[in-house]
């Protein structure tokens, strides 16, 4: 019977950590603070935005959310990002996303200041997942949230890394790339795969470790799963009930003796965790 390996203590773990972290920046009058730019009122980033709010005040993080109209400028916008930038109280800036189709979501991206790129969307962030500094405390930026959380679930777990053979499905520079670089960091032995490699289900049976982010939903079954791997399930879909669902059939993995995250319940709830936890970090550095 497959293992489900839940996301909700290794994001307790991060956050207890970050919130001991930000007492003793606290300690030294230095409140972490982090603000989030939302443009217009989309449910799933309203839902997200509450559950960044609850867990920022276990971490110890401060919040300052900025509700900008769906028809805002790309002017306008621009000036907001630029002042949170030049802002010396505020540490980490969160740029929800996806912006409107009228505004230049990279160009916007691209003026949040490095130093406070806690979701690691800047080419600058990118630049250090590919030096391999992402996760020290010389780095300019942060690695992308998600790709973080996928590691620190394994970490949680006890999922040996070095050595490993592991399969990313997705290249996005959300997840995939980064995700896969920062693995090879690990000396994992990392095959990325996309929508035009052959023979994916026998290249997922041959890895240790299976990482699943291409944003499809139960797109990957029993034929691409064996026993004794560990399954990463990063998906967030929603079948045709209105239930959220992985990129993995996981129903179909029940009879394996494998571990799997589950969703909703895995590297979802990680990756908030990991963004506060990149907050506090970077108020550490710019407190140095």
């Amino acid at each position: 019977m497959a293992e489900l390996l839940k996301g909700k203590p290794v994001a307790d773990a991060i956050v207890a950590d970050a919130r001991e972290r930000a007492e003793a920046l606290r300690g030294r009058g230095v409140v972490p603070t982090l603000a989030v730019v939302r443009v217009g009122d989309d449910p799933g980033d309203l839902s997200y935005e509450r559950t960044i709010l609850k867990r920022a005040e276990a971490a110890g993080v401060a919040v300052r959310t900025v509700s900008l109209d769906a028809d805002v400028s790309q002017a306008v916008l621009e000036v907001v990002v630029r002042q949170i930038g030049e802002d010396p109280e505020i540490h980490g800036c969160l740029l929800f996303r996806p912006l409107p189709a009228h505004l230049d979501e990279t160009a916007v991206c691209e003026l949040i200041s490095a130093a406070k790129d806690v979701d690691g969307v800047t080419r600058a962030s990118l630049a250090g997942v590919m030096a391999g500094e992402a996760l020290s405390l010389q780095a300019a930026g942060f690695a992308p949230s998600t790709a973080e959380a996928c590691l620190r679930v394994l970490d949680h777990y006890g999922v040996p890394l070095s050595g490993a053979r592991v399969t990313v499905l997705g290249r996005s520079l959300v997840v995939g790339r980064p995700l896969a670089l920062l693995l090879t960091a690990r000396d994992a032995t990392v095959t990325l795969c996309h929508s035009r490699t052959r023979d994916i289900a026998v290249v997922c049976r041959e890895a240790d470790i299976v990482v699943c982010a291409t944003g499809r939903a139960r797109m990957f079954g029993r034929d691409c799963f064996r026993d004794g791997q560990v399954v990463l399930d990063v998906g967030v879909n929603f079948d045709d009930d209105g239930g959220m669902c992985g990129d993995v059939d996981a129903a179909a993995l029940e009879p394996l003796d494998c571990s799997l995250t589950p969703v909703p319940g895995g590297v979802g709830s990680v990756t908030t965790a990991v963004t506060l936890d990149h907050v506090v970090a970077a108020a550490e550095r710019a407190a140095r």
